[in-house]
């Protein structure tokens, strides 16, 4: 259902709030966790938009609306992350780390974390 739909920035956020919980969330939760000047009806409506794609349930406890993740961040992200390399970077993992070290985002230290863990995944 949601295979092919990409987040947008504020929802992505919204989604990365809901993830870190650990369990249900309400609306006045999200206000707060995620620092936004944000107007409530503001974040109802990104709120229904993702349950409209798939995203989170919606459900109705009392007079609070609480929502639940359909989607899980890891096959989110894992999604994302490929599309991403395919895209930008014809599929090269190589290709990937190279424009990051040239342009400074990643450290020696963050290569020599590589490193470990590329040895890690060949045991």
């Amino acid at each position: 259902m949601t295979e092919n739909k990409r987040l947008p920035e504020s929802e992505f956020e919204i989604m990365m709030a809901v993830w870190d919980e650990d369990g249900p969330v309400t609306s006045e939760m999200l206000l707060e966790k995620l620092h936004k000047s944000w107007k409530k009806s503001t974040l109802l409506n990104f709120l229904s938009r993702l349950c409209e794609r798939g995203f989170l349930n919606c459900e109705k406890r009392g007079k609070i609306n609480v929502y639940t993740p359909l989607v899980r961040r890891e096959d989110y992200v894992r999604r994302e992350s490929a599309s991403f390399l395919q895209k930008v970077h014809m599929g090269s993992l190589t290709a990937l780390v190279a424009s990051l070290y040239d342009g400074r985002a990643i450290t020696d230290s963050d290569l020599a974390e590589l490193e470990d863990f590329i040895r890690g995944a060949k045991e």
